[in-house]
């Protein structure tokens, strides 16, 4: 296996206004696309991938300096995941990634001009959720000339884009491969995302949003939404094994300072670390618009509830990939879908990996769970090849996929 290498995004301008569920329109806005692999000549063998909360449309490969050269460990958030020889292979597929509008990252967002005001957006702008970033991807695929994508691949809050994806544009889907999700969060998981949010909207430099215009950031706001977060990605086990009670500056049996306020334990240590990286370069407001998308991700709400009858919408084929020690996105949420498409007979396939990681092993090497996404790949790379391969559609009658 190797490295994409230096990938270079591209910047997607559209002024046709995006229509959002809030009510709201975006119009004028600018999105930023990566894109790994070779469109084959029939368009089939295109794959979006979906990014979670603080990742952006860098997926794979490196980033390059102004000259050009690569950048020493700016590898992409999944770079495990993508490339020549990877799961999600770029010599088989041609891979897209779109940072979602709302974002921090080059897409339009609270940091860009809004054009109605000639002032930077701040908390002005408009509300987000799922739904209108598959809309705003599938506008993407629209100007790239893709029909049909062969499959759509996300984790965590990328899971339930891909998810959103076989409801909102079913013919436009073959395969759905949705990891450590959920069909939405629990109670629990809205009340981490609302205590990280007062953290950002209490602190004194967040005014208001607008925050830009006093040349300050609401970085303390940000560490501590940064340090709840990263607490929630990792498993009890592994932050033990890790740091269990190790002291700063003490070898093993040596008192404590006895202080409330400096930095005593290892773990104390690194999450100051992750919260001060952290704030360095995400924004605020960012992140208020994303745990809020979130928190509004539930399809099955137009159905009194009932998620099987959402589901009834997909024609796509399910690969679902939950891990033992998440207890964010724990695996009986993942068997929540499974039970769904059961129940309206769609073809799924589930994996339960028993990795140590805690939610964050979607990100990381795990064997067994590459293998699955690999072999599942593998799947649809022979599907593509057939001359006979098809999908059902809604209405029972047989999509043919030019080959």
């Amino acid at each position: 296996m190797s490295s994409i290498g230096v990938v270079t995004p591209v910047s997607m301008h559209f002024e046709a206004p995006l229509p959002l569920r809030s009510g709201a329109t975006l119009r004028d806005y600018t999105l930023m696309v990566e894109t790994y692999g070779q469109l084959n000549a029939d368009r089939s063998n295109a794959v979006l991938v979906c990014h979670a909360l603080n990742a952006s449309h860098h997926v794979a490969g490196l980033q390059a300096d102004e000259h050009g050269k690569p950048i020493p460990k700016s590898q992409g958030w999944w770079d495990n995941m993508i490339g020549p020889g990877k799961p999600l292979d770029t010599h088989k597929f041609f891979v897209i990634c779109v940072n979602n509008p709302g974002s921090c990252f080059g897409s339009t967002g609270p940091t860009h001009i809004n054009p109605d005001t000639g002032r930077v957006y701040g908390a002005d702008f408009p509300v987000v959720t799922v739904e209108d970033w598959v809309d705003a991807q599938a506008r993407v695929l629209d100007r790239l000339g893709i029909e049909q994508l062969a499959a759509v691949l996300g984790g965590s809050l990328g899971g339930m884009q891909a998810i959103s994806w076989t409801l909102q544009y079913p013919q436009r889907v073959r395969h759905c491969i949705a990891v450590a999700t959920a069909p939405n969060l629990s109670a629990q998981n809205i009340a981490f995302n609302e205590v990280a949010r007062r953290a950002i909207i209490t602190d004194p430099d967040f005014h208001g949003g607008h925050f830009y215009e006093h040349g300050v950031v609401p970085r303390r706001g940000l560490r501590v939404a940064r340090m709840i977060g990263h607490i929630t990605y990792l498993s009890d086990d592994v932050m033990d094994e890790k740091f269990g009670r190790s002291l700063v500056g003490r070898e093993l049996g040596e008192e404590p300072r006895y202080s409330t306020q400096e930095i005593e334990f290892q773990v104390e240590s690194y999450l100051r670390y992750q919260g001060d990286k952290f704030s360095d370069y995400f924004d605020a407001n960012t992140y208020l618009l994303i745990t809020r998308a979130l928190d509004y991700f539930d399809p099955a709400r137009a159905f009194g509830g009932d998620l099987a009858a959402a589901l009834s919408q997909a024609v796509a084929k399910f690969l679902v990939i939950s891990f033992t020690t998440d207890w964010r996105f724990a695996p009986a949420r993942s068997r929540e879908i499974v039970k769904a498409l059961v129940d309206n007979r769609h073809d799924v396939s589930y994996a339960e990996i028993d990795a140590p990681h805690g939610h964050d092993a979607f990100l990381l090497d795990d064997a067994r769970y590459h293998n699955v996404v690999w072999a599942y790949f593998d799947r649809i790379h022979r599907e593509i090849s057939s001359p006979t391969a098809a999908i059902t559609t809604a209405a029972g009658q047989p999509l043919k996929i030019a080959v």
